[in-house]
């Protein structure tokens, strides 16, 4: 069996855990920039509130009083989601992380009649060691354990805990839960779905293999197996990622190359740190611009150029220098740029990098790997947010959140001395 658990309205609970004075309100958390809404309490989605609306629509409702709207606070985060993510680490063998707030546990050599009690065990561990309510699927598919703790979740008579163990469970699941909720369809699936009729899991799940296949392919096919309470999805395999994207909105618009080059060295440097943390190696860098396409008074231009290396690199230097040239390529005057961002692709491991043949530039890397290292160590291992102690000197000082609307964050409590929190 499998049991998903899945935080509830994750980014909201990190805000209650340190201001406990919001349980029981109306809480939005925004994204970047505080452009639209990312997390949502109970209380909000009662209001009507939906995912992704701009803050613009309801910064009346922030203002008077009938919202609480939160800044995102992603190194406060992202701490929660790790001492999460250690707890359910030390209660079973073999953990596998979906997302920053979900998680599957293999709950192997657990007898049936013992797993309920089993997870609300580790429910409870998480909420009063770490404060962050969760909820718990099982299943013995990660399909349906993804369809069980949706009913852990709505229902509270479950007690946070829905385990689907019988033929029974699992009919009357599927009956219960509408097609755009299965895991692998998703809104963006669902209408074609309802043009063929299917309006819920069960219309899935009664559909001949033969229709799947031919209408949805093999990912079709897998999710219809899972549903029916054959494992199809094993475990993920860590395979490299085939590129690493770091990107931002600005708060205000710029047109200055010396300002984007900034960005644009800051956003080159987090993708550098990424490969070399996980031992890898890119080939090219791509870096884009955008202009604000919601303004139709400005003059429109979204420019992006991919520039090839001649050896896959990750150290710092190369990886800016490299994304300094492609934005002096498509740089141009008189345009008001609101986004930047850089993209390093063809990522090979960085123990199996090829030099050239004619490498007249390799003391240089050589060089330029070890000024890697040595920030590296000290900024310290893991903390790839762009705030670093060492950088380029074409980056910018400060903060690398400087720039970013965020009028409504909270404290980085357990993240940051300087923000910890006050007992009175």
């Amino acid at each position: 069996m499998i049991a998903l658990v899945d935080c509830n309205n994750f980014f909201v609970s990190c805000e209650r855990v340190f201001r406990p004075e919001l349980e029981g309100k109306p809480v939005v958390v925004l994204s970047n920039n505080d452009g639209c809404v990312v997390s949502r309490s109970n209380e909000s989605k009662a209001l009507g509130i939906k995912m992704c609306t701009p803050f613009y629509k309801i910064r009346h409702l922030a203002e008077n009083g009938s919202i609480v709207a939160c800044s995102s606070n992603y190194a406060l985060y992202g701490d929660l989601s790790a001492r999460v993510m250690s707890i359910l680490a030390d209660a079973v063998p073999k953990v596998e992380i979906y997302s920053v707030d979900e998680a599957y546990l293999h709950l192997d050599g657990i007898s049936e009649d013992m797993m309920p009690g089993f997870c609300r065990s580790i429910a409870s561990k998480v909420r009063k060691w770490v404060g962050i309510p969760v909820s718990i699927g099982v299943a013995p598919t990660k399909t349906l354990a993804k369809v069980a703790s949706h009913f852990a979740k709505t229902y509270k008579g479950y007690g946070g805990v829905c385990m689907i163990n019988t033929e029974q469970k699992r009919l009357k699941a599927l009956e219960l839960t509408p097609i755009e909720e299965v895991w692998g369809v998703g809104r963006k699936l669902a209408p074609k779905m309802a043009g063929w009729g299917i309006s819920t899991a069960m219309d899935f799940a009664m559909r001949p293999r033969e229709w799947v296949d031919g209408k949805l392919g093999l990912h079709g096919v897998r999710t219809w197996e899972e549903l029916g309470g054959r494992v199809c999805i094993e475990a993920e395999k860590e395979d490299r990622r085939k590129s690493i994207c770091t990107s931002r909105s600005f708060a205000d618009m710029t047109g200055e190359l010396q300002d984007l080059s900034q960005r644009v060295s800051d956003f080159a440097a987090m993708c550098a740190r990424k490969l070399r943390e996980e031992g890898s190696a890119a080939g090219e860098v791509t870096v884009f611009l955008h202009t604000n396409r919601f303004r139709y008074d400005l003059e429109q231009y979204c420019p992006y150029v991919t520039m090839r290396l001649d050896v896959p690199a990750n150290s710092t230097a190369e990886i800016v220098g490299t994304a300094l040239k492609a934005l002096r390529l498509i740089w141009r005057q008189g345009y008001m740029y609101k986004k930047a961002g850089v993209i390093v692709g063809d990522i090979v491991a960085s123990d199996a990098v090829q030099p050239a043949m004619f490498d007249f530039d390799g003391e240089l890397r050589e060089k330029n790997d070890r000024i890697s290292r040595v920030m590296d160590a000290v900024n310290g291992s893991g903390k790839s947010d762009g705030n670093s102690l060492l950088r380029l000197a074409s980056q910018r000082p400060g903060n690398y959140s400087e720039g970013i609307r965020s009028g409504y964050r909270s404290n980085r409590y357990s993240t940051s001395l300087d923000e910890i929190i006050e007992v009175h």
